[in-house]
């Protein structure tokens, strides 16, 4: 039986279609192995957003073939219909596949033999134009499953539609399928994914009469599923993020109170020129509401620091209106510029010294914001799913709003769904529990 081993850069889009392509692997005979391991392939989902795409694809590469001198490596993802050329003149990559042919990998498999070059199947973005579901399994607790591909979305510093091309989705029946599919699988948790996951039912494919459906529709519909215990909506627009949308969340049993909203600068100067489709006034109002009907509601912030043109000024603009918003945490981007988007040709460029100032900054922000929402739910009783790993002696899990908890490792806990107490703050930054003794089976 011959081996293939997988690694995956970026998000938890990448995941879901990693696990797909193995699957299909699987079906065709292979047995899928750890990365560390010997293999016959080696399969390498790229991302776009890392800032040393090249370095660390050229690392990746050579701690394959350093286990596994002759195995065919294949790199696919975002960076490979990005800059395939780039790629194939990495020293060991046998196969490049762009985004309209990874789902294609095994076609492109014959004898397994080592490239003198490597070969590329691309396409002009254009093309990837269809939309092919996936969902990850095996790896972790949670499922990631991909109800959305794509974006029209062009803001000026981002690759993401070269790389992944224009808005397309899944129907909210096949999606309910897929569900339903995870559910046999005692799987707790689904966590929807997408590129621009509120433009679900946005079809720029134009496939034939299809209905038009919602974002909304799509949770109503999910949120009938029978034997998934939590939905968790990763990161969504604050456009798009609609209030009939946080309302149902707020009332639903199974949509956990947790959204990830992209902010990119609390400057509406700044917001103006990354293309983005609102201002900051309209972010507000979308925190406020999630509040007023969830209080204890947790929410996350994608901001991106160093920006061309970004002043001090500017930069304090969006740490004060950060500092003052009533959210859980931010990831924290520094601006890299990127190949054929208009803000590389912006002036006013940010030195690299001042762009990690500010990061710093805003990652002290938010651990600090972090703590304070971890400190408003401490004595409160909360619901846990508990994940299987086990770091000297104790394992981790998340509440419904998303608080990382830790208790005794318990292998009867792993993958459960258990009502605790939360007790302290843990000097990692977790939050000690108490597991309420009639809930807990030993």
């Amino acid at each position: 039986m011959k081996k293939v081993a997988f690694h995956t850069l970026g998000c938890k889009l990448n995941f879901s279609e990693t696990s797909t392509i193995a699957r299909l692997f699987q079906e065709n005979g292979y047995q899928k192995v750890d990365f560390s391991q010997p293999s016959d392939v080696y399969v390498i989902n790229t991302c776009s957003v890392t800032a040393n795409a090249d370095k660390e694809c050229k690392q990746i590469v050579k701690s394959a073939l350093n286990v596994s001198p002759d195995a065919f490596v294949v790199v696919v993802g975002c960076y490979a219909q990005l800059k395939p050329e780039e790629i194939s003149n990495i020293e060991g990559v046998d196969l490049v596949l762009g985004a309209s042919e990874k789902f294609k990998l095994l076609n492109y498999l014959n004898d397994l033999q080592k490239k003198s070059k490597a070969e590329i199947y691309s396409c002009e973005i254009e093309e990837a134009n269809f939309f092919v579901d996936s969902y990850s399994f095996g790896d972790r607790t949670r499922v990631f499953l991909k109800v959305q591909d794509g974006c029209d979305y062009n803001c000026s510093f981002c690759t993401i539609p070269l790389a992944r091309g224009s808005s397309r989705s899944d129907t909210i029946l096949n999606a309910v399928k897929n569900a339903n599919e995870i559910a046999t699988q005692d799987v707790k948790e689904i966590v929807l994914t997408g590129v621009n996951l509120g433009d679900f039912g946005n079809n720029s494919s134009k496939e034939g009469n299809r209905k038009q459906e919602t974002f909304l529709d799509l949770v109503k519909e999910l949120d009938q599923v029978e034997g998934i215990e939590r939905f968790r909506i990763s990161s969504i627009e604050p456009n798009l993020l609609k209030n009939e949308t946080i309302e149902f969340v707020s009332m639903s049993q199974k949509f956990v109170p947790h959204f990830h909203i992209p902010l990119q600068s609390g400057s509406n100067k700044i917001l103006k020129a990354m293309r983005r489709r609102y201002m900051r006034e309209l972010y507000s109002d979308r925190v406020s509401t999630i509040k007023s009907l969830m209080p204890h509601c947790c929410i996350g912030v994608d901001v991106i620091v160093g920006f061309p043109g970004e002043t001090d000024e500017d930069f304090l603009d969006t740490y004060n209106f950060l500092n003052g918003l009533d959210i859980s945490y931010l990831h924290v981007f520094t601006y890299s510029e990127r190949d054929n988007t208009d803000a590389i040709s912006h002036t006013n460029v940010v030195p690299i010294a001042i762009r990690k100032k500010r990061n710093k900054m805003l990652r002290i922000l938010s651990a600090k914001k972090l703590r304070h929402f971890y400190e408003q739910h401490l004595g409160t009783t909360r619901t846990v799913l508990f994940e299987g790993d086990n770091k000297d002696g104790f394992m981790h899990g998340f509440t419904e709003n998303y608080v990382k908890v830790k208790t005794p490792y318990s292998p009867a806990l792993v993958n459960q769904l258990k009502d605790v107490v939360l007790k302290e703050l843990d000097a990692d930054g977790s939050v000690l529990v108490d597991l309420l003794v009639e809930e807990f089976v030993s």
